[in-house]
């Protein structure tokens, strides 16, 4: 089972692909729902040397930016190649 652990925001390194289907209005409706109630769904990030790359949870991340947060929840993943 994944352990729930807390992520230094300036670590995580958002790939360039992910970061090209950001959407504002989704950040913003995430900052106001996570101002009111908390992050309900913690990211997904892999290990990559020194810093973390982002797996899923792009406007969760950019939403805790947003509103001036410097860790967010989040679970470490393997990076299994297949």
């Amino acid at each position: 089972m994944m352990k729930r652990e807390m992520f230094e925001i300036a670590r995580i390194y958002v790939p360039v692909k992910r970061r090209a289907t950001l959407e504002q209005a989704k950040v913003d409706a995430l900052a106001a729902s996570i101002l009111a109630e908390g992050m309900q769904t913690p990211i997904l990030v892999r290990p990559d040397g020194e810093r973390f790359v982002l797996v899923e949870g792009l406007h969760r991340l950019e939403a805790a930016k947003a509103l001036g947060e410097t860790m967010i929840a989040g679970y470490r993943v393997s990076a299994r190649k297949h």
